[in-house]
């Protein structure tokens, strides 16, 4: 593996860690993503919005996984175009996506280990690294277990590691609590709540409820397009007592819906 020099270490963080101007995005010939407008800097934005919204190819664009169809797109102060360095931006990126592959013999630690490895990590940071993440999901006892031998829960904790041991400045989480039991989930959130202290997180969710808890920022879509975006007491104002939902926080998410339903059928 080639040495990496001093400059390629560090992206140069602007006050907006992800931006994004009419980004739209295609699964196949389906515009997953469209027009959106986005701007995100430190903290926990919580990333809200039904099933078939676009949340996951939002997801996959900001990791660069796959590549916007129009757009602007700036991550980490590098443009996602074929002019930014791609390869800088993903040294700075921590992605857990709804599936993750893995070897089933790898241990945890060996698992954390490889994916360290592959985001170019320095040798010598890697093993205090591991630990250290490892011991933030919760899976210390388990660090030599083989993950074929892990519970879901324990999965998704292992696969958190993986995306935060190189103490990355965008943290991408699709649907990190799934499986994940109530007291995990307790534990999650402060975890979160630790990472968007320095770190720009964004966790995409069906749980209203983690991410009124957890996220000082709220971000709605629907069909590709923005709903809302903004705190979460303010999403909560946006319900009111005939609006479906079994908590304030669900009864703004479901109003802030409709209304944007009927918005598009007018």
């Amino acid at each position: 593996m080639r040495s990496v020099s001093a400059a390629e270490t560090a992206p140069t963080i602007s006050p907006w860690a992800v931006q994004a101007e009419g980004l739209r995005v295609r699964v196949g010939r389906h515009l997953a993503v469209d027009g959106l407008d986005l701007s995100l800097g430190t903290g926990v934005h919580g990333l809200l919005g039904p099933n078939g919204a676009g949340k996951t190819t939002l997801m996959r664009a900001l990791a660069t996984v796959v590549k916007p169809a129009d757009g602007r797109l700036q991550l980490l102060g590098q443009p996602v175009d074929g002019r930014g360095n791609l390869r800088l931006v993903r040294r700075g990126l921590g992605y857990l996506p709804q599936q993750f592959g893995f070897y089933p013999r790898f241990t945890v630690r060996e698992f954390v280990e490889y994916l360290a490895w592959l985001k170019e990590m320095p040798g010598p940071a890697i093993p205090d690294a591991v630990q250290r993440a490892i011991d933030r999901v919760g899976l210390t006892e388990k660090a030599d277990a083989r993950m074929k031998t892990l519970s879901g829960g324990m999965l998704r904790r292992a696969g958190i590691a993986q995306a935060i041991v190189n103490s990355p400045e965008v943290v991408l989480l699709d649907e990190p609590t799934v499986g994940l039991d109530p007291e995990q989930r307790l534990d999650f959130r402060t975890l979160l709540r630790e990472l968007g202290v320095d770190s720009c997180v964004l966790v995409s969710t069906h749980l209203v409820e983690d991410v009124v808890a957890a996220c000082t920022d709220v971000i709605l879509i629907n069909r590709g397009k923005l709903v809302y975006q903004g705190t979460p007491d303010g999403l909560v104002a946006e319900g009111g007592p005939d609006d479906a939902g079994d908590s304030p926080a669900e009864r703004g998410y479901s109003a802030l819906l409709r209304r944007h339903r009927a918005e598009e059928v007018r």
